[in-house]
């Protein structure tokens, strides 16, 4: 297999299409500023932390995928079951660098999570790296996807 040198025509090229899509990359995940969201997201954190079945129920899809940074993937059922329950029970949430976009009716936001738990009565701190991926139905966001990640 030849390979080939790259002329200055082609890394011009290349160059140019890295520089785009870093700006596009970078403009897209901007701060959240639809305020429905920014409610929906602020309403889904305070109805983890109240154990609200209905609160839950309303802010979430019936096709809910939602990851654990474990690798534990759970449906609407289970993750709300799990929270009313007490097996996983959030005290407090702390949310900061939310960033997301929204294209159509989907939206996709990124955000650092600070949390205190009490799961199974086990008090706890845990810090992640959250992916929320919310569609708007009949004029309201609700969560469809969720997946946590353990900064390094």
């Amino acid at each position: 297999m030849r390979i080939k040198p790259l002329t200055n025509n082609s890394m011009n090229r290349k160059i140019f299409a890295i520089l785009i899509g870093t700006v596009f990359t970078s403009s897209l995940f901007a701060q959240v500023k639809d305020e429905h969201l920014l409610k929906a997201i602020s309403d889904f954190n305070s109805a983890l932390i109240d154990a609200n079945t209905e609160k839950l129920n309303a802010l979430v899809m019936d096709e809910l995928s939602y990851g654990h940074s474990s690798g534990v993937i759970e449906s609407k059922q289970e993750f709300i079951e799990k929270i009313v329950s007490g097996k996983s029970d959030f005290v407090s949430i702390d949310i900061t660098g939310q960033t997301g976009a929204i294209i159509a009716n989907t939206a996709i936001v990124r955000h650092h999570l600070h949390a205190r738990t009490n799961d199974n009565n086990t008090p706890g701190e845990v810090k992640l790296h959250i992916l929320l991926v919310w569609q708007k139905n009949d004029g309201k966001w609700k969560l469809l996807a969720r997946q946590a990640v353990r900064p390094k």
